[in-house]
């Protein structure tokens, strides 16, 4: 029973990073739009937060930096990919090449190949649940994460409440299946755009700032390991439905990881 407590808490903290980049990246999906930078907004999120949290520790400022530089980077995209009719594919791939190397640049700088808060107190940013906290079973699972992973598992249903129930997610959903009929009955249609891009940097941003803050109180070049691209897959096998892509998310990235592999394979012989 401890095993499988272990297996099921690992799979909710291991999930938060991948889901939030899955939610934010569905509306550029909807609006039509093949984001291929999640990767690299991922890993700009990863860099910054702990890069500002070591360099301010204050945690205000490096939630605000790590949004607003992932923001940059959707803009970025935006306006090549949106304004300038720019092949998205190879935008998304030179931001996810310029993050990499700007955060390699930084590590020169700093004479270090990783970077590595001492004395952070993870556990500071934990939350444990009153009266879940002490339910046998669940309460092991679901308590004892960081606010940032619970707003993970939250926001697939805000997300789908967005997409499906408001009209910014029906006229998103329009310009993404056919803009010439959106662009008839007067929507800017790159505005909608935009702000489906721009949703996905956030995401990436945050999910970025739980992997390396949250989770680890560190940073290393290329630790997201691929997760922007497996958001994208899990998008698109999901077609980009809020519940349905985040599953596909957690059901791949829980496969990708060696040591969830070894306690499923081992909780699997003991049964």
């Amino acid at each position: 029973m401890q095993l499988l407590e272990s297996i099921l808490y690992d799979c909710v903290y291991h999930s938060a990073p991948i889901i939030l980049c899955v939610l934010g990246g569905m509306f550029a999906y909807k609006a039509n739009v093949l984001n291929i930078a999640l990767e690299g907004m991922m890993l700009n999120g990863a860099f910054v937060s702990i890069l500002t949290y070591y360099m301010t520790g204050n945690m205000a400022l490096t939630v605000l930096f790590t949004i607003a530089t992932t923001l940059l980077y959707g803009l970025v995209f935006s306006f090549l990919g949106v304004t300038m009719k720019g092949n998205v594919i190879i935008i998304g791939l030179a931001i996810n090449m310029i993050s990499t190397a700007v955060a390699g640049f930084v590590l020169v700088m700093l004479n270090s190949s990783n970077i590595i808060l001492q004395e952070f107190n993870l556990n500071a940013l934990k939350i444990n649940i009153p009266i879940i906290k002490e339910i046998p079973f669940i309460g092991s699972i679901l308590s004892g994460h960081p606010v940032i992973t619970y707003l993970a598992f939250i926001m697939i249903f805000l997300m789908y409440v967005v997409m499906y129930h408001t009209k910014f997610g029906i006229y998103v959903r329009v310009v993404g299946e056919s803009e010439e009929a959106a662009k008839a009955i007067g929507l800017h249609t790159d505005f909608y755009k935009y702000a489906a891009i721009l949703i996905g940097a956030v995401g990436c941003a945050l999910g970025g700032m739980n992997m390396s803050l949250e989770r680890l109180g560190l940073f290393t070049n290329d630790m997201t390991a691929g997760r922007g691209f497996i958001a994208i897959a899990a998008i698109y096998c999901g077609q980009g439905r809020p519940i349905q892509s985040s599953i596909y998310a957690i059901l791949k990235l829980q496969d990708d990881i060696p040591a969830m592999k070894e306690k499923i394979r081992e909780f699997a012989a003991q049964c």
